[in-house]
């Protein structure tokens, strides 16, 4: 709401007070009641079901924005993406249930292998921010350490998500995943056809995405290395010891459908595991103490006198103190 709030003092200022904030404003909400109290009509407003979490909201009418700046023809086509893993997850037996493997894989790895976190390297740059978004879907859902029951977790559960284009990640962290002393499972993302097909820009790319996917399952003996002709106090810098496990989706093209087809296939990887963890994947009580807390600090910070800290540690005290001095209060 702050930054709704935000937004209309900006429109009343340059438009003045007698605006009609009905008339430039619209809402997306289940609180019918508060979207009429900030000035915006029913008629303007677009709900959605109260169990329709923010993480799993993409195609709901929370993906008004996204509509409104891809249109909705683009727009029905990534619901179409949508609801063809849908219905692969629904009918499909689970030998081969797309999803419902990726989900026990990683189960299998981070239950059975110790892997502590799973890496996404799309190589397509449209898709640089895919993995910032996979990291609420999967963290926030089952990064959880009791049961539906209320019981602590027996195994580990949800593993920590990252990834970067692979083309970025190839000269910085591609290092760990071949030699470091952490298994870090691995789904690559390649498109067949490029959004923009210049010269063999593209080949090189799927060329790239096919040998790191190789060197990661197979890796290099040091007979190899030595058969390569390097030194011998160098054989053991260049081993690979292969053996990392790496899943490679490959699609015709990256089309709004597409998109959609690789978003619900997340959120049933997620499903699936959740429901080997028996873990609920669908709260995340775990972000709301931090919320509320930090309703109880704010009045320490912007305060006109010295504030009573005594409700907090020592050490977010004087983070409030020290804050407060930097900003001349």
């Amino acid at each position: 709401m702050t930054n709704a709030q935000t937004a209309r003092s900006w429109l009343v200022s340059g438009l003045g007070a007698g605006v009609d904030i009905s008339k430039h404003f619209v809402a997306v909400s289940t609180n019918g009641v508060a979207v009429e109290e900030f000035g915006i009509s029913s008629e303007a407003t677009f709900g959605f079901w109260e169990w329709v979490g923010g993480r799993y909201s993409m195609d709901s009418a929370i993906g008004l924005s996204l509509m409104l700046a891809i249109g909705p023809e683009a727009f029905r086509d990534m619901l179409s993406g949508f609801h063809e893993m849908d219905e692969h997850l629904r009918r499909t037996d689970l030998d081969r249930n797309l999803p419902v493997l990726m989900g026990l894989l990683g189960v299998w790895y981070r239950d059975f292998f110790g892997a502590s976190s799973h890496v996404v390297l799309p190589y397509e740059q449209y898709l640089e921010r895919f993995p910032a978004y996979l990291q609420q879907l999967t963290m926030e859902s089952n990064g959880k350490s009791v049961t539906l029951d209320g019981e602590p977790v027996a195994v580990d559960t949800g593993a920590i998500w990252w990834g970067e284009p692979g083309t970025n990640g190839q000269h910085s962290f591609y290092q760990l995943l071949h030699q470091g002393t952490s298994l870090v499972p691995a789904d690559f993302i390649v498109f067949a056809n490029p959004v923009h097909d210049v010269g063999d820009h593209h080949d090189k790319l799927v060329a790239n995405v096919l040998a790191q996917a190789h060197v990661l399952g197979f890796g290099r003996t040091a007979d190899e290395v030595r058969a390569d002709g390097a030194s011998e106090d160098l054989v053991a810098h260049k081993v690979m010891p292969g053996n990392r496990p790496s899943t490679t989706l490959m699609l015709e093209r990256l089309t709004p459908a597409a998109l959609g087809t690789l978003v619900a296939l997340y959120e049933h990887v997620v499903f699936t595991q959740g429901v080997v963890w028996g873990v609920d994947s669908f709260d995340q009580w775990g972000v709301e103490l931090g919320k509320a807390m930090a309703g109880q600090v704010l009045p320490a910070l912007i305060a006109d006198d010295v504030p009573d800290l005594t409700h907090v540690d020592p050490s977010t005290a004087a983070l409030a103190l020290r804050y407060r001095s930097l900003r001349g209060r």
